[in-house]
């Protein structure tokens, strides 16, 4: 049994974060589901827009794009649409192996969208029809315009990955965003137990930019907080989740847990050992998707060491209010992180139609 076996046993499942082309033409995301027991894969902007700027994966299907002259950006999803619908078909077995839980593949709207509700509404529909596999999730981002979105997309039958999740608060409201949708595609007849969502809670993030500060602050107390918050930040959020979903009796039957996703898993800062957003969050109806460096470093290195979810809330309020006492303003890293996280994808994607506009000519 490998430590990613032994992950999933603990309660985590293991997805892979990154796709492309490539990996899919080649075997590639074949072997490494069969290998590296990955049972699902998550997409952003940035992930597309690596993967379609090298090599000539894509010359193909972006050669018919141009005769039918194509815009950038339906030419892009047009791409991202059939490796997500390959990637389903993929992970097909595992979606019915597992009743909808894992086999999952996310692709992202319009990040330009993000303060837009209406849009990021259609656009999600459109996304699923495209797509048109019952294991895609559409990725939304929680901010406050794209919250109704959420609501309005699960209401419509729609699973959705939640995304760009930094804070407790953020989290609380995503959950009742996930709850009234489910009760809202009740009352409209669509199948809840169908319905699948995760939220997505980014880790690394947090750690890069509290970690700035307390090196800013300098003082001895500040700099043994290093490397701490982003594990503390998730461990609250999953002392939320467990409370909110010990009793399904609020959500229609056969309605499922929106279960944490822990994302930005991989360390940012190279002192710090390569598994430890991994090991330090194991536990019980969580998704972790990883770049593939972090999988391998799992599987070579191990060092699981149980369920390190449950009963650390205590612990990791400790570490918050250590934060605050050197001071350390938490909600304003969130403030930071939020805007930053949308402009990053929204940065991603613009410099991907750009290069799109120009392959088209």
């Amino acid at each position: 049994m490998t430590a990613i076996d032994e992950l999933f046993q603990l309660g985590t499942s293991t997805w892979l974060d990154d796709l492309s082309r490539d990996r899919i033409t080649t075997g590639n995301l074949d072997e490494i589901k069969a290998q590296k027991s990955v049972v699902g894969v998550t997409t952003n902007p940035a992930i597309f827009a690596k993967a379609m700027s090298v090599g000539d994966a894509y010359s193909e299907q972006l050669a018919s794009l141009r005769e039918t002259s194509s815009a950038a950006d339906a030419a892009v999803y047009a791409m991202s649409v059939k490796d997500v619908k390959d990637a389903c078909d993929l992970f097909a077995d595992v979606y019915a192996a597992t009743n909808g839980r894992d086999g999952r593949v996310s692709i992202e709207v319009d990040p330009r969208y993000a303060a837009d509700e209406e849009k990021t509404v259609a656009q999600a529909a459109e996304l699923w029809k495209l797509v048109g596999r019952d294991n895609v999730m559409i990725k939304i981002p929680a901010t406050d315009e794209s919250l109704p979105a959420i609501t309005a997309s699960l209401a419509a039958g729609i699973s959705v990955n939640v995304t760009l999740i930094f804070s407790v608060d953020r989290y609380r409201q995503v959950i009742a965003a996930y709850k009234e949708g489910i009760r809202r595609a009740a009352a409209a007849g669509k199948d809840v137990a169908s319905i699948h969502s995760v939220a997505s809670f980014f880790v690394s993030r947090m750690d890069t930019e509290v970690d700035k500060r307390l090196e800013l602050i300098g003082s001895d107390e500040a700099l043994a907080l290093r490397g701490r918050a982003g594990i503390a930040n998730a461990r609250l959020a999953y002392q939320v989740f467990s409370d909110e979903f010990a009793d399904m009796a609020d959500l229609p039957a056969g309605a499922n847990k929106q279960r944490p996703l822990w994302a930005s898993t991989g360390v940012k800062n190279p002192d710090y050992p390569a598994t430890m957003y991994v090991t330090e969050l194991a536990g019980p109806d969580t998704v972790n998707t990883m770049p593939e460096a972090t999988i391998d470093a799992v599987l070579q290195q191990g060092g699981l060491h149980g369920d390190t979810l449950t009963g650390t809330a205590g612990e990791a309020q400790q570490v918050f209010d250590q934060l605050n006492e050197v001071g350390i303003d938490i909600a304003d890293v969130v403030r930071v992180l939020e805007r930053e996280g949308v402009d990053k994808f929204v940065d991603a994607w613009r410099e991907l139609l750009n290069s799109m506009e120009a392959n088209l000519r």
